[in-house]
């Protein structure tokens, strides 16, 4: 498990992240939590909601949750950084808005429905 960062004076979280370095720990810990099919979209020039989108699926609704509360804990805790989240209630698709990275954690079923990627990738192929 990745450690948490320090700031260089070691007074706690850090919060000079980059963008790249926000992505790289979204990554791990959506690896770290089991989710699947995880896809990464550049956003750079496409949008400005964010530099990155990370699309991944859970296998079930309690899955789902608890890929999107560890993610958005592990921010804070490491980044000092505060995301914004939406439809952790149900499970279904919950987002998080990391303000750098917006990412999506889908139950397989809605993850298709929604088709996401098909909307973002370049050219539309996912």
């Amino acid at each position: 498990m990745a450690q948490a960062t320090s700031d260089p004076v070691g007074n706690g979280p850090r919060t000079d992240v980059t963008s790249e370095e926000l992505l790289a720990r979204i990554l791990t810990s959506l690896e770290e939590d089991k989710a699947e099919d995880i896809v990464q979209i550049d956003l750079r020039g496409i949008s400005a909601i964010g530099d990155a989108m990370v699309i991944c699926t859970g296998r079930s609704s309690r899955q789902v949750i608890s890929i999107s509360e560890k993610l958005v804990d592990r921010l804070k805790s490491e980044f000092g950084r505060l995301s914004k989240i939406e439809g952790k209630d149900t499970g279904d698709w919950v987002l998080i808005d990391t303000g750098d990275v917006i990412v999506h954690v889908f139950r397989p079923e809605v993850r298709e429905f929604y088709q996401l990627e098909k909307m973002w990738m370049p050219g539309g192929n996912a």
